[in-house]
């Protein structure tokens, strides 16, 4: 199944890149103006049109085999990467202190007083 997937997906991709070639620029209207070759295999406006919703649907597609081979291709394990961290080495005969927390924060200093504006006369 994997293995449609990705032939699927593979043949989007190139389609999408040969889709998004096909498409003509914005300022391709004016190059045409001045004796370049007029765009009427699709008719008269359909090129874009056409293009655009083929542009639409191969991006869809393509969307869709990104998300499957995402979620078919995911995480296997249901453990955490701690699970399989090795165990810390205790030496014999050697101590190690516990961790203590002290038991008063810190005094932090009174912020000075504001100044006392002059009595007015």
């Amino acid at each position: 199944m994997t293995i449609l997937i990705i032939t699927i997906h593979v043949i989007v991709c190139l389609g999408l890149i040969l889709i998004v070639l096909l498409q003509t620029g914005k300022g391709a209207s004016m190059g045409a103006a001045f004796g370049g070759s007029s765009q009427t295999i699709f008719g008269s406006s359909g090129a874009t049109t056409f293009l655009g919703k083929l542009t639409t649907g191969v991006a869809v597609v393509f969307m869709i085999t990104s998300l499957l081979l995402a979620f078919m291709t995911g995480p296997r394990q249901k453990s955490s990467v701690m699970d399989s961290a090795p165990a810390p080495v205790q030496t014999p005969g050697k101590t190690v202190p516990p961790l203590t927390t002290p038991a008063t924060p810190p005094a932090i200093p009174a912020a000075p007083a504001a100044p006392v504006a002059p009595a007015a006369k």
